[in-house]
């Protein structure tokens, strides 16, 4: 009888998930602490957003509802239909249970800790549900330049004028974030990777929990280069690997959107970088 891997992985990521969810259900009837806080990191895909999110989770005072591959609240077993298993996460006219995901994710916490952390790339379409389910709730904006993201979906065979458009959406969306929710702190990943101990004293001042976080860390999430590596601003390499006629591509959809790209301090490139 042959034996289907992929099945067995599964039914191992499950029971490992089983085991936590319990684990924490029955410790947080004991230790749960007097003054919990919902941090949501809120940052596009390719956009840092695991490294950031290891970063946070190198405090004592943080639990990470997910410490399996992309660590992403979307993916826990009880909500990954909902929230991930179809093709139209990005979409704001689909909704979700909000106040049945805050019931399952409560389960995955560790709420003996003060700071509850989650990451969803979707979760930029959606921090105002977030904001009037989850209190109070504290949001950690973060985007990177579109053009490092547009390497990647290069390699990928993808049309690179249409992943342009879908980056312009996320960052429309970003921009409100920034704008309207309650208790935001925004940076760029070329701020937290060129200037991280001035990320960190921001991070200290917006939620004073974060004073322990470790910039000396070294991440294991999954990086172009295939090695763990301290934090690191990897946009040279990958944006020098865009030719002239990506380039021009790529900024027929970006000079569209000047205005955009000034809020978060980026700019259209326009030659080929050398390394």
């Amino acid at each position: 009888m042959e034996v289907n891997s992929a099945y067995i992985h599964s039914m191992g990521r499950n029971i490992y998930f089983w085991l936590i969810k319990w684990k924490n259900i029955i410790k947080n009837i004991f230790f749960r602490s007097e003054q919990i806080k919902f941090v949501f990191v809120l940052c596009p895909a390719q956009g840092g957003s695991t490294i950031l999110t290891e970063l946070l989770s190198t405090s004592i005072n943080v639990s990470l509802i997910n410490n399996k591959g992309t660590k992403e609240g979307q993916t826990l077993p009880t909500v990954r239909k909902m929230m991930f298993d179809h093709n139209d996460r990005r979409s704001v006219n689909r909704k979700f249970d909000w106040e049945y995901i805050k019931k399952e994710w409560l389960k995955y916490w560790d709420m003996s800790k003060p700071l509850l952390l989650e990451k969803s790339p979707s979760n930029i379409f959606r921090a105002f549900e977030i904001q009037m389910t989850f209190q109070p709730a504290y949001f950690i904006c973060m985007v990177r330049t579109p053009y490092a993201k547009l390497e990647t979906a290069k390699r990928t065979h993808s049309r690179l004028s249409g992943i342009a458009e879908l980056i312009i959406e996320e960052l429309t969306y970003q921009k409100q974030n920034i704008e309207k929710l309650e208790n935001v702190l925004f940076f760029t990943y070329e701020e937290l990777t060129d200037y991280p101990e001035k990320v960190k004293n921001s991070l200290i001042k917006f939620l004073p929990e974060f004073e322990d976080i470790n910039l000396n860390f070294t991440s294991k999430s999954h990086n172009f280069k295939n090695k763990p590596m301290k934090i690191t601003n990897l946009n040279k390499e990958k944006i020098s690997k865009l030719n002239q006629v990506d380039l021009d591509e790529i900024n027929s959809v970006l000079s569209n959107h000047l205005e955009l790209l000034s809020f978060f301090g980026y700019e259209l490139i326009k030659e080929p970088i050398k390394l």
